[in-house]
């Protein structure tokens, strides 16, 4: 049938979850969980796939054995592409994002090793000004020093201090969020962030997310 937009079900699912997220919630809700959420998202993906490819739809549930918090379910549904472009679902309304996620040690290295050359990591500084005109917002985890070994005036000391990095751009469930034109506001904020991609792409290699 297609994606028709994602309807007053699919926010009103996740707040549910957040006043109470149990596995009795889940139960009673499970099916508006596969028709309004899952089946929608999939509905999104598949019309993006043509573009940027297939993406895979997360799992709902948590992975609870390292955490304190021991909530069996994720309060929001996303789906990530194989180059890192992400989308998400939750109770205030959808987000879009694209970078470097959980970078493994080899792919940080390869990262660090890239900014630090002016050749690829000029670049990189004027894609990440870019996103900013663009109104994105770039973030990630960042050390409170500086790796070790460079200088405190590297040109690129901003960069150098990600141990992620990312850009994001998010909308409130407002009316249009249910109708087909989500479609086009994802399509269009992934082609923004598209040479981010395309730099980790060519320097760092794949997000550990999608392998």
């Amino acid at each position: 049938m297609g994606f028709t937009g994602f309807g007053d079900e699919s926010f009103a699912f996740y707040e549910g979850l957040l006043a109470d997220n149990s596995r009795s919630y889940w139960a009673e809700h499970r099916e508006t969980y596969e028709r309004h959420v899952r089946a929608p998202m999939a509905e999104l993906c598949a019309e993006l796939e043509d573009e940027f490819g297939a993406a895979k739809i997360f799992r709902p549930y948590r992975d609870v054995r390292f955490s304190k918090d021991k909530t069996p379910y994720k309060t929001h549904q996303g789906a990530i592409t194989e180059q890192g472009f992400y989308v998400e679902i939750d109770a205030d309304g959808i987000l879009v994002a694209g970078g470097m996620y959980m970078p493994g040690t080899e792919q940080l290295h390869r990262y660090r090793a890239a900014v630090d050359e002016d050749l690829s990591g000029k670049p990189l500084a004027a894609i990440v000004e870019g996103l900013r005109d663009a109104g994105l917002e770039v973030n990630g985890d960042v050390l409170k020093t500086r790796p070790r070994g460079t200088p405190p005036d590297h040109p690129r000391l901003e960069l150098l201090r990600h141990r992620s990095l990312y850009a994001s751009a998010g909308w409130p469930a407002d009316p249009w969020t249910r109708t087909p034109e989500v479609v086009e506001r994802v399509r269009s904020a992934w082609r923004t962030l598209r040479p981010l991609m395309g730099w980790f792409d060519q320097h760092v290699g794949p997000s550990d997310l999608v392998r």
